[in-house]
């Protein structure tokens, strides 16, 4: 099964998308297997972190724009080449296990759309195989 979720980013940042994925899980039916989230732009990313402290979004964001600022040296025409970087860097898919038709994540794990280069109106696919 391939779902395709549109959401619409405000600014650059990480976008709780947990609850669609277990949503495509259910509607699956799948009890065993893997969940395969990916995002299909080259200027945002797909990771999975922590989901409790929202502080813990702000320091990755943080720390991703300390290590890839944007510089003028950079000759992309966009100007948006850290997005790019950033992009690259973080992945633009995740896996999940599947197991008893449910996610198997940990207690404090969340699974994050990253938006590097906002605000923007962006699609990502979660593919569930059975196994």
């Amino acid at each position: 099964m391939l779902k395709r979720y549109t959401i619409k980013t405000e600014r650059r940042g990480l976008y709780n998308i947990t609850s669609y994925v277990r949503q495509a899980v259910t509607e699956s039916g799948v009890q065993s297997g893997i969940a395969v989230v990916f995002c299909p732009h080259t200027t945002a990313a797909i990771t999975i972190n922590e989901n409790a402290d929202p502080d813990v979004k702000t320091d990755l964001l943080y720390a991703l724009e300390e290590t890839f600022p944007n510089r003028p040296q950079f000759r992309h025409a966009e100007g948006n080449s850290d997005a790019h970087m950033k992009s690259s860097c973080v992945g633009a898919s995740e896996t999940v296990i599947i197991d008893d038709n449910e996610l198997l994540l940990g207690t404090w794990q969340g699974i994050y759309f990253a938006e590097f280069d906002g605000p923007r109106t962006r699609n990502f696919f979660v593919k569930i195989i059975k196994g």
